[in-house]
């Protein structure tokens, strides 16, 4: 059985559906089944990042009644994608999602939902479909701010939380640090994503980041939080890495929260 997991932001720019995509992307090279599902019917834009411009059947469809969702499912080869609707006007219901996605689950071995970046009725419908959250912020105030919204809404719904992922961190001191945020929200941070212009390049590219760059820092930190989702480990050969075990220098906050989750979920 497959597990749901939604990734958030109620905040825009975060960097949260081309993290989907890199993810989705990860999770495959460890020979998972992965779907990925644009829950964000205002604004969608999941399949735009991967060529995907006007689908005939989308989640708009789906929920809407006119199609049984197996039929809106698009295969991109390592994985599978549902992409919503930009131009069409459906009358659909978004909370229905957890009931029309959840047959799916005897499908793949996971299934990554990209999330509307605002408070509204998509946002909650991804919550409610989703086994865990996954929350996407930037190392600054005003992200931080909205992670806590999102926070206490989850926790409200008893929706569980499986971590946070700071994206396009500069490694600067007027960047947030992992310990501020994690000391703010009591929530462990699962991955630092550096920022990257390869996240860019990519997108006019259509292509995860992790297959554009598999190298970068980013994506091997993407590959490592895909791990242990899966319940794999990331073996990374990188020569920094090396050069860290070599000088046996301590691991990063976000390698410990991750060996913790891995073994908390995986035994």
């Amino acid at each position: 059985m497959g597990k749901i997991i939604g990734v958030l932001s109620l905040k825009g720019g975060v960097g949260k559906t081309s993290s989907v995509v890199a993810l989705g992307d990860a999770m495959a090279d460890f020979g998972k089944k992965v779907l990925l599902v644009d829950g964000n019917f205002s604004a969608p834009n999941l399949g735009l990042h991967l060529n995907i411009v006007d689908p005939e059947v989308t989640m708009n469809h789906v929920l809407a009644r006119k199609t049984h969702v197996k039929d809106s499912i698009h295969k991109l080869g390592k994985f599978d994608i549902i992409p919503s609707s930009i131009f069409n006007n459906l009358k659909l219901n978004p909370l229905e999602m957890k009931d029309r996605i959840k047959p799916l689950k005897k499908r793949y071995d996971a299934i990554l939902i990209d999330s509307s970046p605002s408070l509204n009725e998509e946002t909650l419908a991804v919550m409610l479909a989703s086994d865990g959250i996954i929350i996407m912020t930037t190392p600054d105030i005003p992200s931080l701010s909205s992670v806590l919204k999102m926070e206490r809404i989850a926790k409200r719904r008893e929706i569980p939380i499986l971590g946070v992922v700071i994206n396009k961190a500069n490694n600067k001191n007027f960047d947030l640090s992992l310990e501020e945020i994690e000391e703010t929200l009591g929530i462990p941070v699962l991955a630092v994503i550096p920022y990257d212009i390869n996240f860019q390049k990519s997108l006019s590219e259509f292509k995860p980041t992790t297959q554009y760059k598999e190298k970068s820092k980013a994506s091997i930190e993407f590959r490592k939080l895909a791990g242990i989702l899966s319940g794999e480990k990331y073996l990374d050969t990188s020569w920094l890495n090396k050069a860290r075990n070599l000088l046996k220098i301590p691991p990063k906050r976000q390698d410990i929260n991750r060996e913790i989750y891995y073994h908390r979920v995986f035994g």
